[in-house]
């Protein structure tokens, strides 16, 4: 049954925060580190976002990357961030 929880968001004890844990800027864009606890250890997460055309543009990303703590999680994905908005500009926003 606990199976079954997990896998239809009952309990477990995994998420995302409420916030984010880190934010920076960079060229242009927002970053925000979202990383969230799962199996014991915190899995890199975050949110790209930026202001076009009026408008707040959001890509979210996931990488299989876990780390111990929360701060390290975050801290690379603010790296990841970084690497999204240089290899993809604003096409990162096309869907």
């Amino acid at each position: 049954m606990s199976f079954l929880k997990k896998l239809f968001g009952g309990g477990g004890g995994s998420g995302a925060p409420a916030g984010p844990v880190k934010e920076a800027e960079y060229n242009g864009y927002l970053i925000k580190a979202t990383p969230y606890q799962e199996s014991g250890q915190w899995q890199t997460c975050g949110v790209v976002s930026r202001d076009i055309g009026g408008v707040t543009k959001e890509h979210r990303f996931i990488r299989a990357d876990r780390f111990p703590s929360q701060d390290q999680a975050a801290d690379q994905a603010i790296v990841k961030g970084k690497q999204i908005i240089d290899q993809q500009g604003e096409r990162m926003f096309d869907a």
